[in-house]
């Protein structure tokens, strides 16, 4: 496609399973010049529970129940939208494991380019695993673009805490984000999925809104060091996750109270991250915080004691922090469709830097 501007829209579906967001930005691939609109459609509590279902499952192991959910959810969201030229599709991730058999986002762009009239670049993360990379964490390139746009002009980190934490360091006085040295980026640890686990499987609550449940209880150091003990922290960066990959945590706090298991696991994510700021190859000046996790006071409280460095939701700054993501994968498929990377070794690990994603059109 020509080079030069284009409104875009993109949709990030987490492995929190909340919802879908969909934002629009105006980007020629490079800079952001524009932020547009936003929109958010939940998920009902049978569409969650049918993609609860199928967490950890595969290409062809009975998804088309899911499947659906994940197309008309989308679709439905995205519709309104006219005004975008082309639309980044990232899907549902289900399963994560790019060493093994790959990773599995849960539906299909060419469905979605039918059904909204619009070019769909989608299947964002296949191309960077099949050349040896993690597939994974893919907002980086954006976060380096969020960081011009901010005017920063020393290193800095943002973390989405999501259903997963992934942390990119960012140096902005790069020209771009595959140069050597722009980017460093991996998954921190588990974040929100855990917690949301916890308090769907104790009380049937889709999270812990606030911490409030956190905030009543008493964190269980023992619990807290025996996770710290996973080999993955000692592991360098750049390395991924997938949602599950800490079920362990539940089986760490089975004895304790709600209150006391919530305190636990939400330190759990906040030490993560604090391990993780350890591999930065510079102490950045401040970290920026999005994703659901910011929301959380006492994830945010727990961040700002442990680190040495100012500690901000990305609002400080003028940015989304709900809608980081989904403008994320509005700005990597422009980059798609004008044939630039959208990752590196520095992000992903892999061997050199790398444009994925397919291009679906009606």
């Amino acid at each position: 496609m020509a080079a030069g501007p284009v409104r875009a829209l993109g949709a990030m579906s987490g492995t929190s399973l909340d919802g879908v967001d969909a934002a629009e930005i105006v980007t020629d691939g490079l800079r952001i010049l524009e932020f547009g609109e936003s929109g958010y459609r939940a998920y009902s509590d049978a569409e969650r529970a049918t993609l609860r279902a199928v967490l950890g499952r595969w290409p062809g192991e009975g998804l088309e129940a899911a499947t659906r959910v994940v197309h008309e959810a989308h679709t439905e969201l995205m519709a309104g939208f006219p005004e975008a030229e082309m639309l980044g599709f990232h899907g549902q991730t289900l399963a994560h494991d790019p060493k093994g058999r790959g990773t599995h986002q849960l539906g299909d762009g060419a469905v979605l380019a039918e059904a909204l009239a619009r070019p769909v670049i989608w299947d964002f993360r296949s191309a960077d695993v099949a050349l040896g990379g993690e597939g994974a964490p893919l907002a980086p390139f954006f976060h380096f673009a969020c960081a011009k746009w901010i005017g920063a002009e020393a290193p800095l980190a943002l973390l989405n805490l999501g259903g997963v934490g992934n942390l990119t360091w960012v140096d902005p006085r790069h020209a771009t984000p595959e140069a050597e040295g722009a980017l460093l980026a991996f998954d921190t640890g588990p974040a929100n999925a855990p917690i949301n686990d916890l308090v769907a499987l104790r009380l049937g609550l889709d999270c812990d809104r606030d911490g409030a449940l956190a905030r009543q209880g008493r964190v269980e150091d023992g619990a807290l060091e025996l996770f710290l003990d996973e080999q993955y922290f000692r592991r360098m960066p750049p390395k991924s996750l997938d949602r599950d990959d800490f079920s362990l945590m539940l089986d760490l706090v089975r004895e304790l109270s709600d209150a006391d298991a919530a305190a636990t696991m939400t330190a759990m994510a906040a030490a993560a991250v604090m391990q993780g700021m350890e591999h930065c190859p510079v102490a950045p000046d401040r970290l920026l915080v999005t994703g659901g996790g910011r929301h959380n006071p006492v994830m945010m409280e727990m961040l700002a004691v442990g680190l040495d460095c100012p500690v901000l939701p990305v609002e400080a700054v003028g940015l989304d922090g709900d809608m980081l993501e989904a403008q994320a994968f509005a700005y990597l498929a422009v980059r798609v469709a004008h044939g630039l990377p959208t990752s590196c070794p520095g992000t992903t690990g892999v061997a050199a830097p790398v444009g994925g994603g397919q291009i679906s059109r009606p």
